[in-house]
């Protein structure tokens, strides 16, 4: 399989800024102000529906497992591991809106991100096993 090139610079540019998204998002949710249905402005009020729930569910837990993954100091693996896990998360949020959504347009992009991510976690998949 071959992998897109990315020049040095970017690609040094995108490990500490990757690296910084996930470790300020568990500062993000601890500092969200609290507020109860009955504080919101009307206008800021979120319908809960059952695929909006799903949804939410799905992602923290996919937040946490990406958080709890340990690292193993080499920057392509620990690259190939958290990606995977991340179109893992794709794959799940894609099968809900084709399980629970209602438009034709979002479930055609769910049918397209299920066939291109599960192409790239083969290719991640067969990039670690050659690194054991």
């Amino acid at each position: 399989m071959n992998f897109p090139t990315l020049n040095p610079f970017k690609a040094m540019c995108l490990v500490p800024l990757t690296a910084l998204l996930l470790a300020s998002a568990p500062a993000h949710a601890q500092t969200a102000p609290a507020m109860s249905p009955s504080s919101m402005p009307m206008g800021q009020m979120q319908k809960d529906t059952a695929g909006s729930h799903d949804m939410k569910a799905s992602m923290m837990m996919g937040m946490d497992e990406m958080q709890k993954m340990p690292m193993s100091g080499d920057t392509d693996k620990d690259f190939a591991m958290m990606m995977k896990m991340h179109h893992q998360q794709a794959l799940k949020m894609a099968e809900m809106e084709l399980a629970q959504g209602t438009s034709r347009e979002m479930k055609a992009m769910a049918k397209q991100i299920i066939v291109a991510q599960k192409k790239e976690i083969a290719q991640f998949d067969k990039w670690l096993a050659k690194q054991k």
